[in-house]
């Protein structure tokens, strides 16, 4: 079941955050994100277990993904690609025009799901990302 994400969801996403990302974001910024008002933050549970998410934060006509991340447990299920999709149909519905989002270099697997998605990469950012130091390709989606 996929859902708009609360504060109430904040540990559970924390936990997943942690797993997932060498450089995490804090719970703070977790928090931050799940309340600005620009920023659309979905989730995916069984239960009450929060399985994966993902979270974009809309400007202006623009979407930019900022995080898609699944709990070792239930990865290559396809949880990411509906996470995506769903993101993708929110854009939609908020008439967007472009998304944006960052990826490691490394990431091969991010790397085939968001091409197979329709993403192209345009750039590269040197140094972007930190824990391991790596460059990042910035995608996008014309919409």
């Amino acid at each position: 079941m996929i859902f708009r994400l609360t504060t109430d969801w904040l540990d559970e996403l924390c936990r997943i955050e942690h797993e997932a990302f060498s450089d995490p974001w804090s719970i703070e910024m977790l928090r931050e994100e799940l309340c600005n008002p620009l920023s659309v933050y979905i989730g995916i549970r069984e239960g009450d277990k929060l399985l994966g998410y993902a979270g974009m934060q809309i400007i202006l006509d623009e979407g930019h993904i900022h995080n898609v991340a699944v709990s070792h447990d239930f990865r290559r299920q396809g949880i990411a690609r509906r996470l995506t999709d769903r993101l993708l149909e929110l854009a939609e519905e908020h008439v967007l025009s472009v998304m944006f989002l960052e990826v490691r270099e490394s990431n091969t697997a991010a790397i085939a799901l968001y091409e197979s998605l329709g993403f192209d990469t345009v750039g590269h950012r040197q140094s972007y990302y930190r824990n391991p130091q790596e460059n990042a390709l910035l995608m996008t989606k014309i919409l």
